[in-house]
C-alpha cells in the first residue's frame, strides 16, 4: 500500500466513526438519568468523565482498527446552564501492519453549551437545549480531525415512567432519553491538493442530522421507589440499557451520500454515590458504520457529590443537593 493510500484510508476511518463521550446525569423527582455512553443525556451537572475508552473497526476497505481515549469536564454556570469541554486522543492502526504502526493524535476539541428548559418531578420529565461546537483545526488531520468548525444545535429529553399506575409497577423503572441535533459545517466545501500529483480535490461538507435514543431499566429505582425484591446489593446498583447513536447526511450530500451510519449499544451502568461505571458493545447498523462489533467503557465522577461546596457547585448560585434517591429506601 502506498503512503498516499494509507493516509487517505486512515483519515477516512476517523471521519466515519463518531464517538460521543457521555455527559452529565440528571435527578428528576425519584428518577436519576445516568450519564449515557453513546448519546448525551438530558441533564446539566458538575461532572467529570475520565477516561472513556472505545475500540472499533471502521467501515473502510480495508477496515481500520480505531482506539479512542477521551474525557469530558462539565461545569455548571448556573443551576440550569452548563459548559463542557471534551478532548479525544485517537490511534488508528495501519491495516495489516504491526500494532504500533498507524497514526495518532488528538481530535478537534469540542465545547457544549447546554441549558435545561423544563423539569417536571411528578412525571419524571426533563428537556434541555444545547449547542455543540467542534473547533476546526484544533486536532490532527492525520487522524481525521476536520479543518473546519461544525456547529450542532441539539434538543435533549428524558422521560421516566414512574407515573404509571401501581398495577404496572414492573414497568415504572423504565426510562427513555433522546437527542436530536443538526450539524452545520462552517464551510460548504473543503479543497485539498495532493502533494504528490498536484491534483485538486473538492469535498462537499454535508449537513447532518445527529439523532439517537436510550431505553433504560433502573434497578436502583425499582428498589427505592417501587419494591425491594431482595436482589444482591451489586445488582441493585445496575441500570441495563440499549442506546442508538446515528447520523444521517441530509443536505449538501454530493460527496457523502445520504446513508445513515451509527451503532446500537447494549450495555449496563453501575451507579454509586459518587461515581458510575459503564460498559457497552458497539454494534454497527450497516457495513458503512463498521466491520465488526466494538466496545466502549467509561468511569464517570459526580463532582456535585464529591465536592458539593467547591468545584461541585454552580459558579453563580448556591450549593446544589443532588437529590439522588438513597438505595433501598422508598420515598
Amino acid at each position: 500500500m502506498s503512503n498516499r493510500y494509507l493516509y487517505a484510508a486512515l483519515r477516512g476511518a476517523a471521519a466515519a466513526f463518531v464517538t460521543a463521550a457521555a455527559r452529565s446525569h440528571e435527578i428528576v423527582g425519584n428518577r436519576m438519568f445516568p450519564a449515557t455512553l453513546a448519546i448525551d443525556d438530558p441533564g446539566v451537572a458538575d461532572e467529570l468523565a475520565l477516561p472513556t475508552v472505545a475500540i472499533s473497526k471502521t467501515g473502510d476497505v480495508p477496515s481500520v482498527k480505531q482506539l479512542d481515549i477521551s474525557g469530558e469536564y462539565s461545569k455548571l454556570i448556573t443551576e440550569d446552564f452548563a459548559v463542557s469541554f471534551s478532548p479525544t486522543w485517537t490511534h488508528l492502526y495501519a491495516p495489516g501492519g504491526p500494532m504500533g504502526n498507524g497514526a495518532s493524535g488528538f481530535q478537534n476539541i469540542e465545547t457544549t453549551f447546554k441549558y435545561r428548559v423544563f423539569k417536571n418531578a411528578e412525571h419524571e420529565f426533563v428537556a434541555s437545549v444545547g449547542l455543540n461546537i467542534e473547533w476546526g483545526g484544533s486536532g490532527a488531520q492525520g487522524v481525521g480531525a476536520d479543518p473546519i468548525t461544525t456547529y450542532t444545535p441539539t434538543f435533549y429529553f428524558g422521560k421516566g415512567f414512574g407515573d404509571l399506575p401501581p398495577s404496572l409497577g414492573w414497568a415504572r423503572p423504565f426510562a427513555l432519553t433522546g437527542q436530536l441535533g443538526y450539524a452545520i459545517p462552517s464551510s460548504a466545501t473543503t479543497v485539498t491538493v495532493d502533494p504528490d500529483t498536484g491534483d485538486v480535490d473538492t469535498e462537499f461538507n454535508p449537513r447532518v442530522l445527529v439523532w439517537g435514543a436510550s431505553l433504560q431499566y433502573s434497578l436502583p429505582y425499582l428498589k427505592s421507589a417501587v419494591a425491594d425484591i431482595r436482589l444482591p446489593d451489586f445488582v441493585n446498583h445496575l441500570i441495563p440499557l440499549v442506546e442508538a447513536s446515528l447520523q444521517t447526511p441530509v443536505a449538501n450530500t454530493f460527496s457523502s451520500g445520504r446513508v445513515t451510519t451509527g451503532t446500537i449499544n447494549p450495555g449496563v451502568i453501575w451507579v454509586g454515590d459518587k461515581f458510575q461505571v459503564g460498559v457497552e458493545a458497539m454494534i454497527p447498523v450497516n457495513r458503512a458504520s463498521g466491520s465488526s462489533v466494538g466496545a466502549i467503557a467509561q468511569i464517570h465522577f459526580f463532582l456535585d457529590d464529591i465536592f458539593p461546596n467547591s468545584i461541585g457547585r454552580p459558579i453563580f448560585g448556591n450549593s446544589i443537593a443532588s437529590g439522588r434517591p438513597a438505595f433501598g429506601s422508598k420515598p
